[in-house]
């Protein structure tokens, strides 16, 4: 039931750590997911904290969603949101956004714990060049979820007979799912591309041992059961797949090389039509070399 394990790699964001899936050699997406990186667990001393500077995206939405801790995000539109555990905040970039991500001065003061996932959805041809926007969706808002002993929170797409209220540009499934020990989850082989990724613990897929920093993409057209050995987070994410492959560079996805390099030369020129500046920040991050 299981096509390949990919497990985390570990990539410096600019003074911190973080474990990126997603893409990997041999597999760039699962269903819409281009872009997958396990943030934490990890614990800030007083007056440190993560600090993502101003930077641009297109052709993709990010999703931010944390298990622990608290983080401010701003972007061009001049939308000023607090990320709190269980919330889902949806970006789309389309054409071109820019934003950061930081954590609040008065957490920051008393030290501070972070824990989430940072996931990108790469939008449909049609979809790349739309409007930029920005969505919050309260943890409250989301579908739970009881499967006999597990606890499921529905982040987006459809699952489990419920659909999220986060709009999204294609089929999509994106799952929070807390398994004490011993407990089992059938992952539905109804998305065409699925994976599970074991953000704490360990599960059992056949006689297949999944452990936590691994991403498990499945079999397509099989349900796949999955047997808690410990207390475990799990993200099942996937979809339909895309529609063609895409080019990813830093942080810009397209279906097309030429879209890819504008958006290099906008963002080396800094325009200010297509990447606004974050209302109240001077920091930005430079084009790599």
């Amino acid at each position: 039931m299981i096509e390949r394990i990919i497990e985390g790699r570990p990539r410096d964001i600019g003074g911190f750590e973080v474990r990126r899936l997603l893409p990997a050699g041999g597999r760039q997406m699962v269903g819409p997911f281009i872009f997958f990186d396990h943030i934490g667990p990890a614990d800030f001393a007083p007056g440190s904290g993560i600090d993502v500077r101003p930077h641009p995206h297109i052709g993709l939405a990010t999703v931010t969603y944390l298990f622990e801790g608290e983080l401010v995000h701003r972007d061009s539109l001049g939308c000023m949101q607090p990320i709190r555990p269980g919330d889902v905040n949806w970006m789309t970039a389309g054409r071109g956004i820019v934003h950061s991500e930081r954590t609040d001065p008065a957490i920051r003061a008393r030290g501070a714990r972070i824990h989430g996932i940072q996931s990108w959805v790469a939008l449909p041809r049609a979809g790349e060049n739309v409007d930029p926007a920005f969505v919050h969706h309260p943890r409250a808002t989301l579908p739970a979820i009881q499967m006999g002993e597990c606890t499921l929170r529905l982040v987006a797409g459809e699952a489990f007979g419920q659909r999220s209220p986060v709009a999204t540009s294609s089929e999509t499934l994106y799952v929070d799912v807390e398994m004490p020990a011993g407990a089992t989850l059938v992952v539905p082989a109804e998305h065409e591309e699925r994976a599970l990724y074991v953000a704490a613990g360990t599960v059992h897929l056949g006689d297949i041992t999944v452990a936590t920093g691994s991403l498990a993409v499945l079999d397509a057209g099989v349900a796949a059961e999955m047997r808690a050995v410990e207390g475990s987070r799990v993200m099942l994410l996937g979809g339909a797949p895309l529609d063609g492959p895409r080019y990813i560079w830093w942080n810009f996805v397209a279906s097309s090389r030429e879209q890819i390099e504008q958006a290099k030369q906008d963002w080396a020129a800094r325009t200010s039509q297509r990447f606004p500046p974050v209302p109240g920040e001077t920091e930005f991050i430079p084009l790599p070399e």
